[in-house]
């Protein structure tokens, strides 16, 4: 049995013990907008397929990329087909501002406060953390330990990537160019900020063999050995470390990202997504659990 079946069994079992038997099939559903790949697998076995189980409300997971643009198109048709969706910090920022996002009432999702406050916004909760770190291959001499050693392809040679977006890549490039971790966001506030930030990185675009548009790729070309070093996201290097692969976390510099859910405007299943954050966001078992598996804390208080 493979570790996720075990993980689903587990858990579905200490959902009964609880008292969360079951209930009889109903034709109530909902749709969830996600991540695609291991993170999938992951939430239909810790929360979808338990959260179905408990409660008879069939899950309907999307896997679905570039989010923000897919909740502008519905709400221009007017046209909302998703009921929760997990959001990255720019989506949510674009979501949020666009007045897409339902307001939550958090009385109802999580009334023993399980979520600290910081964690419950009027129009989100904050689930898991993760990072966008510096990856290294260590079977090619020294690696570079800092932004700045990335940006020095003179005495640190070798295939590099990033990805293809400018958030994290301006900060990375403002480290480099020697801006102190604490000034970050003064720098880019301002005009002459951002400008910084992109001639810094135009040093370094000629050294970029790849621009990766999806987490699975930095990880495939470092075992590949396409690239030696590359921005990639903490919870898939750990795994290939894991494995064996000579690959190194370098966390210094690395950027700290929430991972927000949200029901979108126009939900047409309301209450089967607020009972779905609440089975999601508010149970210290299940947040371990998604843990255990993949290093992407959620914010659950035990």
């Amino acid at each position: 049995m493979g570790r996720l079946r075990k993980l689903t069994a587990s858990i579905l079992g200490a959902a009964l013990a609880a008292g969360l038997a079951a209930q009889p099939a109903s034709a109530e559903k909902m749709v969830l907008s996600s991540s695609g790949g291991q993170v999938a697998q992951l939430m239909k076995a810790v929360f979808t397929e338990p959260f179905t189980e408990a409660t008879g409300i069939a899950v309907e997971y999307l896997a679905t990329t570039d989010r923000a643009s897919a909740l502008k198109a519905m709400m221009a048709a007017g046209n909302t087909i998703w009921d929760v969706t997990e959001l990255n910090a720019i989506e949510y920022a674009t979501a949020s501002l666009s007045g897409w996002l339902e307001p939550l009432d958090w009385a109802k999702i999580d009334p023993e406060n399980r979520l600290p406050d910081s964690a419950r916004l009027e129009d989100a909760g904050i689930a898991a953390t993760y990072s966008n770190i510096l990856a290294v291959r260590t079977d090619k001499g020294t690696p570079p330990a800092s932004w700045a050693e990335f940006w020095d392809v003179e005495n640190f040679p070798g295939p590099r990537a990033l990805q293809n977006q400018p958030f994290d890549n301006l900060e990375f490039a403002l480290l480099a160019d020697g801006v102190a971790k604490d000034a970050l966001y003064d720098v880019l506030s301002t005009p002459e900020g951002i400008d910084r930030a992109f001639a810094k990185l135009d040093e370094i675009k000629p050294h970029i063999v790849t621009w990766w548009t999806t987490g699975a790729q930095p990880i495939q070309m470092l075992a590949d050995g396409e690239v030696w070093y590359s921005s990639a996201f903490n919870g898939r290097l750990a795994k290939m470390a894991a494995e064996g692969q000579p690959v190194k976390i370098v966390w210094d510099g690395g950027a700290l990202k929430p991972t927000y859910v949200a029901i979108p405007k126009g939900a047409p299943n309301r209450a089967a997504a607020e009972k779905f954050l609440s089975f999601m966001l508010t149970s210290p078992e299940r947040a371990a659990a998604f843990a255990s598996y993949a290093p992407y804390p959620f914010l659950t208080k035990g």
